[in-house]
């Protein structure tokens, strides 16, 4: 037999033999998987965002079984049906989430924070915020690379390129949280949807005192405290030169959006008070209208 067809039938028999220890060994060690975590891995979205706390949805699953209850566990980028289904899967009951959204807490628009230096390196927020802390007086703010965006595996946040803030798409976002978390500034905050999708927040983050925070954004907290007086559920407090706004305690009246003298405080998917003014109106009227007919 030649020595090239006896080291092919050597190296054959070797294969075999390997081959068959690893599937003895395979067989021995095989870990039986509960069939009830492929069963929620299909309910799953598949993103692998990690705004459950989890490495993926893989591991949330697993989690979801291997657990006593389901306190603590809740997927972000469920709906409250499927994560009813993972509750009759799982035989625990599921506590019931309030639904958040991202919210990004900078007005340092083009136009309200003029750009006092250029920037040549490369295109991240976490670049730039270690290099020379971004092209603005503030050192605070948005640094406009987009971060956040590359981050969103749900599309649901873009750069607008006539104010370089990134914009939340409210009817995209999850709260998965992967771009508060990808923003070296922190800017970026998961907030109770509330109602109507209604929100009331201060839109800025800079901690300086009031003139310079100022001179660096025409938009900036500037620390008066007016909103903080004006809030009658002691909602808002004021620290380290600026406002904030307990998402919990917020009953959205939005005295404190009209005591703010630099426009800071935002309020989201509010009709305009003038609407308002004509619907209390129209009501009074009619309640008027109808005890008269009494």
């Amino acid at each position: 037999m030649s020595p090239i067809l006896t080291a092919i039938l050597v190296l054959g028999i070797t294969g075999l033999v390997l081959g068959i220890v690893l599937f003895v060994i395979a067989r021995k060690f095989k870990v039986e998987e509960d069939p009830r975590v492929g069963q929620i891995a299909e309910l799953l979205p598949g993103a692998n965002c990690g705004g459950c706390g989890f490495p993926g949805c893989s591991a949330f699953a697993e989690a979801c079984v291997k657990r006593d209850s389901m306190e603590g566990v809740k997927c972000s980028v469920c709906k409250s049906e499927v994560m009813q289904q993972i509750a009759a899967i799982t035989g625990h009951a599921v506590e019931a989430g309030v639904e958040k959204i991202a919210v990004v807490r900078c007005s340092g628009s083009c136009e309200n924070r003029p750009r006092l230096r250029a920037y040549d390196g490369a295109g991240s927020c976490a670049v730039a915020a270690m290099m020379n802390g971004g092209t603005t007086g503030c050192f605070f703010g948005c640094l406009g690379c987009g971060d956040c965006v590359s981050a969103c595996k749900f599309d649901a946040i873009h750069m607008n390129p006539e104010t370089g803030l990134p914009e939340v798409d409210q009817e995209k976002c999850t709260a998965c949280g992967a771009c508060a978390k990808a923003c070296p500034r922190g800017i970026i905050e998961l907030r109770n949807r509330n109602k109507l999708d209604r929100r009331v927040y201060v839109s800025c983050v800079n901690r300086d005192k009031g003139p310079v925070a100022k001179k660096a954004c025409n938009a900036a907290c500037i620390g008066c405290g007016k909103c903080v007086k004006a809030c009658p559920f002691e909602a808002i407090t004021l620290e380290n030169n600026l406002a904030y706004i307990d998402f919990e305690k917020c009953r959205l009246c939005r005295k404190c959006v009209d005591e703010c003298p630099q426009h800071t405080i935002m309020a989201v998917n509010f009709p305009p008070k003038r609407v308002q003014a004509e619907q209390a109106e129209v009501q009074e009227t009619t309640e008027s209208n109808t005890s008269q007919e009494q």
